[in-house]
């Protein structure tokens, strides 16, 4: 009887333990999963392709057309500074004025010897003809005949050694008026009247830069030339009608620059250490705008694009590497970095021509605070007005069969 009940009493015992064991278990997983933290939600816009113009932009800064630093070929006192500075000047134009009384005196000198080296090979030519008619009847000898002619071509060396003096002096006199030698805009002067100068120094009396044209000197990778060369080659980079590959120009402040350019690959240079090239563009300048050292931006037009995804700028960043990389949030609302092709920008969207495929979202806001791998919950990006944006609707809208 004793064993008969005990039974029982002990299946109840275990039954009991069991279901408090079950619940338990439940409790815990229901703990757990309270303190578990939500997804992050994360404002994602849906890419669609669309068309786009495929744009190279290139940084550049500008670079004088001509430049010339003006230094005295003589040695003198600065007599008068004949041009304002800041003010343009012509090819030509007598811009300092070096004190000439010496190098008139020398000039004097010169054409003085120059006469007498004349009237001296007058004479000569004169005996030597006389002698040489003589010498036929032999009124005077050969000797004296030979010594006549000798005097002759002494005497016309001696003319011509006047006469380069004379040049010479002519040249040096000429140099006391130092003038531009091309057109464009001078600086400041360096000198004032009354000091002294010396042939060839090493610091510029001043210094005069052509500014119209202008250039614009680029920087781009290798890489990239060889690309922009094979677009040139089979025309997918715009010509205008004289066949120049057009160049748009956008200054510091963003503005663009109202006159196009040209880019020009005959002036191209690869820096050993970088690698990098650079191309040089030039720019009608008739007003002035761009001035010698202006950071600058250039933008050529290689064409269009059909299959294009435009992202804000926000939605792309740049791995150790530097490629450009996007976050995608995927079926299983997981988080995957994706390695995609920029090429240029359209207003404020990086253009996308490869690595995502329509109907993918991409977050925009948020990235700070999610990683790869990572669960989130996408919402549809909010427009600054506060609706979705298009992409963001898409997104979130439901698919159609």
């Amino acid at each position: 009887m004793t064993i008969r009940f005990r039974q029982p009493a002990m299946l109840t015992m275990a039954f009991a333990s069991a279901m408090f064991l079950t619940a338990c278990d439940r409790d815990a997983q229901q703990a757990s999963a309270a303190s578990a933290p939500p997804p992050v939600p994360v404002g994602v816009i849906s890419t669609a392709f669309e068309p786009a113009p495929l744009v190279s932009e290139l940084p550049g800064r500008t670079t004088p057309y001509m430049v010339a630093e003006l230094r005295p070929q003589v040695t003198g006192i600065i007599q008068k500074r004949l041009f304002t500075e800041g003010s343009t000047v012509e090819a030509g134009q007598v811009l300092y004025q070096i004190d000439p009384s010496t190098y008139r005196a020398a000039f004097d000198s010169a054409a003085a010897n120059k006469a007498r080296a004349d009237a001296n090979l007058y004479n000569a030519r004169l005996k030597a003809e006389r002698y040489a008619e003589l010498v036929g009847i032999e009124a005077v000898s050969k000797q004296a005949n030979d010594d006549a002619a000798a005097a002759l071509k002494q005497a016309e060396a001696e003319v011509a050694a006047a006469h380069a003096a004379l040049d010479k002096a002519r040249i040096d006199l000429d140099f006391t008026r130092v003038k531009s030698p091309i057109s464009g805009h001078i600086g400041r002067s360096s000198v004032t009247p009354g000091a002294l100068v010396t042939a060839n120094q090493a610091a510029a009396l001043a210094t005069v830069q052509q500014l119209d044209p202008i250039y614009v000197d680029l920087t781009q990778s290798s890489a990239e030339l060889q690309r922009l060369r094979r677009a040139a080659e089979n025309g997918a980079l715009s010509r205008d009608e004289s066949d120049n590959i057009p160049v748009q120009l956008f200054l510091e402040d963003g503005s663009q620059y109202e006159i196009p350019g040209k880019l020009d690959f005959s002036e191209v240079s690869v820096d050993p250490g970088t690698g990098s090239v650079t191309l040089r563009a030039s720019f009608p300048n008739p007003k002035g705008a761009l001035l010698p050292g202006m950071y600058v931006r250039a933008r050529l037009e290689q064409g269009q694009t059909e299959q294009a995804v435009l992202l804000p700028h926000a939605a792309v960043s740049r791995d150790a590497r530097g490629n450009p990389v996007v976050l995608v949030v995927d079926a299983e609302h997981k988080v995957t970095a994706r390695t995609v092709q920029v090429r240029g920008v359209q207003g404020d969207k990086w253009i996308v021509t490869g690595g995502l495929a329509a109907g993918e979202q991409v977050i925009v806001e948020g990235l700070q605070k999610v990683r790869e791998g990572q669960t989130v919950q996408a919402q549809p990006l909010k427009a600054p007005g506060g609706a979705s944006t298009p992409q963001a609707v898409a997104a979130t809208a439901p698919a159609t069969n």
